[in-house]
């Protein structure tokens, strides 16, 4: 088994192993977060705005946001390691479409998905693999279509590991994965970060991004431009 095959697998067990209790926890969660609620409706004007299409939700967990993304008018899907998972969320939303998959490697045509949304699926990928997984993305996507990612910010400090409840994950600079981004092919719309509602221990981060038409240049030194996020730094 390769290192990336042992990392997959061990986050799919350990979300196995928890998957009803975090299906409870989140499931009104989005409820008590208006800024969460206000990216996600970007994400989804953003989509419609430039022609609509698929959008799949990497990560989706029981499917809290897939069905959210639903309900802002978008043709949603949801893909996640963990087949638990899986099941709680065709069982909870049996109207919508739900796969067991790695998002790092999608049975998917080139170019077939309007959007993708990461909402804190990341946060487990070891940081050497970040790229490959951000190239996938720019596969996926057709030219124009958006990204949007949401994670935990390091609050001015590197790239770190912590004790995640569920299994190991990793705390980004905003700076660092938007570049990380744009050398795959995307362009930043625009950023949100916020701080720590309640029990949550860290700032939260959210980057939406644009892919790139084949061929264009992406400057990887430039922040974000004018979008329906307001810029933060």
């Amino acid at each position: 088994m390769t290192d990336s095959s042992s990392y997959l697998r061990a986050t799919a067990d350990a979300y196995d192993a928890v998957a009803a209790l975090y299906a409870d926890l989140v499931r009104n969660w989005l409820d008590q977060q208006p800024l969460d609620r206000a990216v996600l409706a970007a994400f989804a004007e953003s989509v419609r705005a430039a022609g609509a299409g698929p959008v799949a939700e990497l990560g989706c967990g029981p499917g809290h946001v897939t069905t959210h993304l639903r309900s802002l008018g978008l043709d949603a899907f949801g893909v996640d390691l963990s087949p638990v998972m899986i099941d709680l969320a065709r069982q909870a939303h049996p109207d919508l479409r739900f796969e067991i998959g790695s998002m790092d490697a999608l049975d998917l045509a080139d170019g077939e998905l309007a959007g993708i949304v990461s909402w804190y699926s990341v946060i487990h990928t070891p940081p050497q693999e970040i790229p490959s997984y951000f190239a996938e993305f720019r596969r996926l996507l057709a030219p124009g279509g958006h990204l949007l990612l949401a994670f935990f910010e390091a609050e001015g400090g590197p790239v770190a590991a912590f004790d995640h409840k569920v299994t190991t994950a990793y705390r980004w600079p905003v700076d660092d994965l938007a570049g990380l981004a744009r050398e795959a092919g995307f362009v930043e719309v625009g950023r949100m970060l916020r701080e720590p509602h309640a029990e949550e221990r860290f700032r939260r981060g959210h980057l939406l991004m644009r892919s790139a038409p084949p061929g264009a240049l992406v400057d990887v030194s430039s922040g974000p431009s004018t979008g329906p996020i307001s810029p933060a730094s």
